[in-house]
């Protein structure tokens, strides 16, 4: 973990919501709260001055909501993460976030502790869902028949990998499911990457997703 704290910008139309999420975050050493906005414009403009490393942002807002604000923050400010923090635990609105450009996923009632580290995750380049986005998405693993699959560009292992990182897992965890050392895994992460020709871990979620190596029941 860098020095450095983690910059986050807070997103939310609720005012008591906001002095929540920063009295819950002020205390951690390592994410500094740089910035709040009450609805997804304001938040593209905060980010485009003040430059943060992760929005922390609800859906639901005026002017523009958490969908718009996403996609507008994926072509302007690429380098910012999004993590979306809602109360609404729907298949729908997670599948299309993460299509929109999101790189994670936690409903309202985790724990600090798990939202410090869902911020941590992301910044690092990974992705996040807290348990209950986790199950309400991918609620159901098949050996599903895809073009993936069918082109043969990744292979069976290369496969699992993906699927598995798609579930929002990380290194160690698929490591520890598969039997492997956390370097060769990171080396099927870097097979996948190349041969799908997609650097991003949320673009991962996104290929996994629309080519049906995810079934969502």
């Amino acid at each position: 973990m860098s020095d450095t704290p983690i910059k986050v910008i807070l997103v939310d139309d609720h005012p008591l919501v906001l002095d929540g999420i920063r009295a819950r975050l002020e205390d951690e050493p390592g994410i500094s709260v740089v910035g709040e906005a009450c609805n997804g414009q304001q938040a593209v403009d905060k980010a485009r001055e003040l430059k943060p490393d992760v929005m922390l942002m609800d859906v639901s807002m005026p002017v523009m909501n958490g969908f718009e604000a996403t996609r507008e923050l994926r072509q302007s400010c690429p380098e910012v993460r999004v993590l979306i923090l809602s109360m609404h635990d729907n298949r729908e609105y997670i599948l299309q976030l993460i299509q929109s450009g999101a790189s994670g996923y936690i409903l309202k009632d985790v724990s600090s502790e798990e939202m410090v580290k869902a911020i941590e995750t992301v910044h690092q380049g990974g992705t996040y869902f807290s348990s209950g986005a986790s199950q309400t998405l991918f609620s159901r693993f098949d050996e599903p028949v895809s073009a993936a699959q069918d082109s043969g560009v990744l292979t069976r292992r290369e496969l699992t990998v993906l699927k598995l990182l798609a579930e929002g897992r990380n290194n160690k965890e698929i490591a520890r499911e598969l039997d492997i050392s956390v370097r060769t895994v990171e080396t099927h992460r870097q097979n996948i990457k190349s041969k799908l020709n997609i650097q991003t871990a949320a673009g991962l979620v996104r290929y996994a997703i629309e080519h049906n190596l995810v079934q969502i029941s």
